[in-house]
């Protein structure tokens, strides 16, 4: 019994402090995907009021709670902050203690928590300044890899890069035919990006399963907001970061797709 009680202890402090962990992380990419596509600084020098520029106290950077306490508003010039700062502190809290509950320690964690903070960052740009930077692929495909290396050797990083290649040339030539189609840009090159990034995670299959289920996700959103804001350019990586997220979470395997299709 004092094992048992031990063990889900331990258990509910880990889920406290990856949700901690999250809420902290998640603030940081959150102005990395305000500021990175802009081009301002974000590393050197103490965070700031991107309004006023005043430069903020401890207590104005605690995640959420500030957020709270402050109303939305910078202290000084009672500009609204944006609410994509705690809702990016809420996902990534969220996302990184649901990581932690269903992988524990180990390797498929590390993953997890990658796709996680993918998940967070490329919202905040797509949805803000429809964009994906280069600079965020490049770091994630070196992190993703570096872990794939770690846990299955040269080998395993050799075929996901064949399957990070084939998945880009796939999502290619879907652009290709959706702008023969609609005599304009479909997709974004940052969505096309994307998929190479997938495939250093996913096998071929999955992969592609991943640009079927986030069309199936976009496609309601997608209308409620065309019908509701006349808003013809629509965001495609968040979609695709939740499909990929909602694949690598569940666990769900190719065998498990090919059987539920047969």
């Amino acid at each position: 019994i004092i094992r048992l009680v031990r063990s889900i202890y331990m258990k509910i402090f880990y889920l406290i402090f990856f949700f901690i962990l999250g809420t902290v992380i998640g603030s940081f990419l959150c102005v990395v995907g305000l500021r990175l596509p802009k081009n301002i600084d974000f590393v050197k020098g103490k965070s700031r009021c991107d309004a006023c520029g005043h430069e903020l106290h401890f207590y104005e950077l605690i995640p959420i709670f500030s957020y709270i306490f402050l109303r939305g508003r910078c202290l000084k010039c009672h500009q609204k902050i944006d609410s994509i700062i705690p809702i990016s502190e809420i996902l990534g809290g969220l996302l990184f203690s649901t990581a932690y509950y269903l992988f524990g320690f180990s390797y498929n964690l590390v993953i997890a928590l990658l796709i996680a903070a993918l998940f967070i960052i490329i919202v905040t740009t797509d949805v803000t300044y429809y964009i994906i930077p280069d600079e965020i692929i490049i770091t994630f495909s070196i992190l993703f890899l570096i872990v794939e290396f770690l846990s299955g050797g040269i080998k395993n990083v050799g075929m996901h890069l064949l399957t990070g290649i084939l998945l880009f040339i796939i999502m290619y030539l879907i652009m290709l035919l959706g702008e023969k189609l609609f005599k304009k840009e479909s997709l974004g090159g940052g969505d096309v990006k994307l998929l190479f990034l997938f495939g250093l995670v996913l096998d071929p299959l999955l992969g592609i399963f991943t640009i079927f289920l986030g069309s199936l996700i976009a496609l309601p959103i997608s209308i409620f907001i065309l019908y509701k804001e006349k808003n013809n350019m629509i965001p495609f990586g968040p979609f695709l970061l939740l499909a990929f997220m909602l694949i690598y979470y569940s666990g769900i395997t190719s065998e498990q797709i090919i059987n539920l299709l047969i």
